[in-house]
């Protein structure tokens, strides 16, 4: 049950940080850097979680 959940919330994790990179990509400026920043920043922590276990 809690694997399930956590599975979801990595999930809903992913699709935000994507939905950060798409949007911040449309436009040029210091605000769209910035969501598009956290966005990769998300997409690497999400990506460290996963390696984690293979380290």
């Amino acid at each position: 049950m809690k694997a399930n959940i956590l599975v979801i919330i990595k999930m809903i994790v992913f699709i935000i940080c994507l939905a950060l990179i798409i949007i911040g990509q449309k436009t040029a400026g210091k605000l769209e850097l910035g969501m598009m920043l956290i966005g990769l920043a998300g997409l690497l922590a999400l990506l460290y979680d996963y390696n984690r276990k293979y380290i």
